[in-house]
């Protein structure tokens, strides 16, 4: 069984020393733990979007290659990453895991076939990351993004605090200028399962929500 899935977001690209950090400290943490590591997108798929604005592409097209560009940061990580695997079946995870190996999930072959996810901008790497996680009865989901968790306004405009834990509802109300994606509330509701956002540029702070340990960030809880 997958302890634990974790997304790790490509808005960590803009720190380079603290995404390597990161990546050594996820290839400790999983001698211990059971981890499926997912990658975000970042801004390989903020290109996709760009040439979306550009020539208006249908959805499933934008779709795709925004899943692709998952795919290319997750081979970049698997470089940063010593003894991680790269895999796009879920029999792979489990074979892996029972390995003690580190797979890293490139999704794009899943999510082609499975056609259980929208080709929507609201569907994202936190939503795949959070459909795994379901499929493969993690107990935790961790969104690792370059903030501490997810505000009371949006952390663009400033003075907004940090929220400890909210519930998937209140997660619905906010979902505008939260840091996830609009289509997470609705899978982490479906599927009962607790979701940390937490900053992956303090690496610290994984270890010890993994640890069952108190740490700042945002959990979001079933209603």
């Amino acid at each position: 069984m997958v302890e634990a899935v974790v997304k790790v977001g490509g808005s960590l690209t803009e720190y380079p020393q603290a995404l390597k950090k990161l990546c050594k400290t996820l290839s400790r943490l999983s001698h211990r733990h059971r981890l499926l590591i997912v990658p975000g997108g970042g801004p390989l798929a903020d290109a996709v979007r760009a040439l979306d604005r550009k020539f208006s592409l249908p959805p499933q097209t934008a779709h795709r290659m925004a899943v692709l560009a998952m795919d290319q940061f997750g081979l970049l990580l698997h470089s940063f990453i010593p003894a991680s695997h790269t895999v796009s079946r879920l029999e792979e995870v489990e074979i892996l895991l029972g390995r003690c190996g580190l797979p890293i999930f490139l999704p794009s072959r899943f999510t082609a076939a499975s056609r259980l996810l929208r080709a929507s901008w609201d569907v994202t790497s936190d939503s795949i990351a959070a459909f795994l996680a379901l499929r493969l009865k993690a107990d935790k989901l961790l969104l690792l993004k370059d903030v501490d968790g997810i505000f009371t306004q949006d952390p663009k405009k400033g003075g907004g605090k940090l929220i400890p834990q909210l519930t998937v509802g209140e997660l619905q109300v906010r979902r505008r200028w939260s840091c996830v994606d609009a289509e997470l509330p609705r899978l982490l509701a479906e599927g009962k399962l607790t979701c940390f956002v937490v900053n992956g540029r303090k690496p610290e702070r994984m270890r010890r929500i993994l640890e069952g340990r108190s740490v700042l960030c945002s959990e979001i809880v079933p209603d």
